[in-house]
This record gives structure tokens, sequence and C-alpha cells, in this order.
């Protein structure tokens, strides 16, 4: 294992047990610019601050894919993702869909608030928004703010479900690996809303469960 007083960005990734000492590490190393990977209630992610310069791209080295594809936020609650997404959209079925099924492995595509100019790849009008059924990872949000997230493996391959597996994989281009024990294999669904409903990805939440969840919201938002 690396030295764990080493310098930040050493080779390989330091491994530090999730926990209310990693807070400080962690957001440390997001604080300046790095890359961490950290268990969440689904599949363990990379993360960097969501409004690091370029962070789509710096995400995008890491595991290898090209640096254009969209990349999610993770957010602690609903009023962070209220400050990204364009006003009045967390509203009607949308809040309904939501109620049900945040915290938890579901990430919204909604529109962009007006003036908010992340890096996420993909379309800059747009923002895929998750608020992940972890503690830990909330408080970690609070902290520092959202997180530009994407699955921890090289593009195209399994997700990694162990941080050990992380930092065999992916070391080099980590500062941090929080472990969280082993994590799960199937990432969020991810479920279009910008227009009608579509599901992009189907993962942890099946995409039958999704869209009768918003067909049950909007059915009780006009009754």
């Amino acid at each position: 294992m690396a030295d764990p007083d080493g310098p930040l960005g050493a080779t390989p990734a330091r491994l530090v047990p999730r926990g209310p000492a990693a807070l400080d590490r962690v957001a440390e190393a997001l604080a300046a610019g790095a890359v961490v990977a950290v268990p969440t209630d689904t599949v363990y992610g990379l993360a960097v601050r969501a409004s690091l310069p370029e962070a789509a791209a710096t995400l995008s080295r890491a595991k290898g894919r090209d640096e254009a594809t969209p990349t999610q936020v993770l957010v602690a609650d609903r009023t962070q993702a209220e400050a990204l997404a364009a006003p009045g959209t967390l509203t009607g079925p949308i809040a309904g869909l939501l109620d049900r099924f945040w915290p938890g492995g579901l990430t919204v595509v909604l529109p962009r608030r007006p003036g908010v100019t992340l890096d996420l790849g993909g379309q800059e009008d747009s923002v895929g928004l998750r608020c992940p059924d972890d503690p830990w990872l909330q408080a970690l949000c609070r902290r520092v703010g959202p997180l530009a997230a994407t699955s921890a493996n090289r593009h195209g391959e399994p997700p990694l479900t162990t941080a050990e597996a992380v930092v065999a994989t992916l070391g080099e281009a980590v500062a941090l690996v929080v472990d969280g024990g082993v994590g799960g294999q199937l990432a969020s669904s991810v479920l279009d809303l910008r227009a009608a409903p579509r599901v992009l990805r189907e993962g942890a939440i099946p995409s039958g469960a999704l869209l009768a969840a918003l067909g049950d919201a909007g059915e009780a938002g006009g009754s």
C-alpha cells in the first residue's frame, strides 16, 4: 500500500477508509483539483469538484474516454440540485419522482439553470443530477459542493467493485481512493426529463418502475 503520508497525487493512489476523518483528506484533495475515487450507493465513482474548470475532461482522461461524454453531478440534497437545474424544474411530477427515488440510484437529466457554466461534457444547457443514498458522500457534497462524477473503471470495462481494484487499475490518475467495502455492479439509472421521459440507461432502478412512478406522480398532481 502507498505511504498514507506521501505527497498528494503520489503513485499509486493513497487508500483511506471511509469515515469522518476521511472527509477532511478528500475535501483537501478535491480543493487542489485532484481526482478522487469514492464509494457510492451504486458503484465506485471517480469525482472532482463540479466547479473545476475542465471537470468533465479531467474525469474522461482519468478513465480513458471521449471528453465530450456527459458527466453526471452528485448533490447532497434537493437544494443543491435546484441551484443547478432550470428554475421551476423540480416541481410537479418530477418532484414526486424524486420524492420516491432520491436519495438513490437515479440520475435525472434536466434543463440547466441559465448562468451555470460548469464543464460537464455533453450539451451546455443540460445537467444530469443524482442525490446518492450515502450519508458520507452527501456530507462530502455539503463540504465541497456538487461533484462531477463517473463510474470508476477504464472506459468500456465493467465497474470496479473494491477500493483495491480501483487503486490497481486507476491509481496513477487518482489522488485518493476511499475504501467503503465491496461496491455494487449496477450504475444509476439515467432518465432524460428534458422533454418526453426517456430512459437513457437502465441501471439500479428498473425502467418500468421509473416510468410508472412518473405517471403516478403526474396523476396525483392533477387530481
